[in-house]
């Protein structure tokens, strides 16, 4: 009896030690953050306003260009990049950091009568159909031609050339076919009906070939979305009627039946989870109807769509923004992510000079980063410079909206060797080796570093 009263005489001093020198070698501090209720504009997600209306753009971080095969290719085989970099502001938002949400047009309805393909091509071609209807007036080609279709692909290799030296393209949404490059064609006018979907593959494959860094969406859920993984985009958002029948593509498939033999649209609920869903509000509701008076529609039917983006039509700087300010916000806080830290538990030992850091990472948003981009750590000093870093194994694309994922890092530093020091997180941008992301959560920041143990 005695040896076991000694045995538990000596734990109870044992753990009685090891808590005393936990105390005197460790420390821990646990923290609870709250989010910050703030509007972002993040990179690659918000508005996008249209790249040639320089005062819309503000600071939004996205652009839109919307590229007429006629502005593109005024003489066979001369592209005018030079052009188009000037019409669209685009060294400018190059330099600004901004990305390029990009359609390229070959029929865009307008008030006069016109053409939007080349007049070389329209020469060589020329089997198209003119029409003057109730989306305005404007020429349908002949999309079947193949020599049109042979045009087309050495037009869009050459976009994908120009585009590929770098990632400010961002999303490139399949146009080319149709009005406003939204696939269908009003056949009531007496314009043709819409090709086969054979036809409309050797369209794909072009973009598939000339574009291999960025997201490509498509305006409805044909084969091609899941075959090659592409995103959607939905160019009646606000719209309950058209938008419900939109997720209804989405959620439940169908058939595209304007097309000359019907087109299958698949099923594909969880898209959002892997790729974009962007598009722009309609132009047959007013601003202030989608942005007020409907204001929780609207909210829900961003919500139900995941939507990431909208442009070219969205709220402007110098127009809605300002006249609808808050209800701007609340739109805002609808679209794309929010990433922020919910809760943090820092760790020093001394004994052994680490510091541990356990947190948790939530996205409040309605849809992931489609991009990898990394999550850091880093060791401040006292003036807030970065003494270290350490980068996260967190994939940023596959944490989707309402998601949240545990991220733990032992850190032995040098720095660190005294004290705790100050522990910040960030979202870095890969080209900059920066961080560019604001963070939604209620703690001080020094450039988007976002401190987790400074009240």
């Amino acid at each position: 009896m005695a040896k076991k009263r000694t045995s538990w005489i000596l734990l109870c001093s044992g753990l009685l030690l090891l808590v005393v020198c936990m105390s005197m070698f460790g420390q821990k501090e646990t923290f609870v953050y709250q989010q910050s209720g703030s509007v972002y504009k993040n990179p690659m997600m918000g508005f996008a306003p249209s790249a040639d209306y320089e005062e819309a753009v503000g600071d939004n971080t996205l652009v839109y260009v919307g590229l007429t095969w006629r502005e593109l290719e005024p003489e066979k085989g001369v592209f005018a990049f030079s052009e188009m970099e000037k019409t669209y502001n685009l060294a400018k938002w190059h330099k600004e950091g901004k990305k390029v949400v990009f359609r390229f047009l070959c029929d865009v309805p307008e008030e006069e009568a016109h053409i939007d393909i080349p007049d070389w091509l329209y020469e060589e071609t020329g089997d198209g159909t003119f029409y003057d209807c109730s989306y305005g007036k404007g020429y349908s080609p002949n999309y079947e031609n193949t020599s049109f279709i042979e045009y087309h692909k050495k037009a869009i290799m050459a976009l994908g050339e120009y585009f590929g030296k770098d990632h400010f393209l961002c999303y490139v949404q399949l146009g080319s076919l149709g009005h406003w490059g939204e696939w269908h064609v009003n056949y009531e006018a007496g314009i043709p009906r819409f090709p086969s979907e054979e036809v409309c593959r050797q369209y794909v494959m072009a973009y598939i070939e000339a574009f291999t860094n960025v997201k490509l969406m498509m305006r409805r859920p044909f084969s091609f979305v899941k075959e090659y993984g592409m995103g959607v985009f939905n160019d009646m958002t606000g719209d309950p009627d058209d938008t419900e029948e939109w997720l209804g593509w989405i959620y439940n498939g169908g058939v595209y039946a304007s097309a000359k033999k019907p087109i299958l649209l698949v099923e594909c609920e969880d898209i959002w989870e892997m790729e974009p869903i962007g598009g722009e509000f309609t132009s047959s509701l007013t601003m202030e109807e989608m942005l007020v008076t409907k204001q929780e529609r609207t909210i829900e039917l961003l919500q139900s769509s995941h939507m990431t983006f909208t442009g070219p039509k969205c709220p402007i700087v110098n127009k809605e923004e300002v006249q609808y300010k808050e209800a701007v916000s609340e739109i805002l806080k609808n679209i794309g992510y929010r990433y922020g830290v919910t809760k943090s538990s820092i760790s020093y030992n001394k004994i052994f000079g680490t510091t541990t850091v356990s947190l948790e990472l939530k996205n409040y948003g309605v849809a992931p980063m489609y991009f990898k981009w990394p999550v850091c750590l880093y060791v401040l000093d006292e003036s807030k410079q970065v003494l270290n870093r350490y980068e996260t194994e967190v994939d940023l694309t596959k944490l989707k909206g309402g998601g949240a994922v545990k991220v733990r890092v032992k850190i032995q530093d040098e720095c660190l060797k005294e004290s705790m020091g100050i522990i910040a997180i960030g979202i870095e941008n890969p080209e900059t080796g920066m961080p560019e992301v604001y963070l939604d959560m209620d703690t001080p920041n020094e450039k988007k570093l976002y401190l987790l143990n400074v009240e």
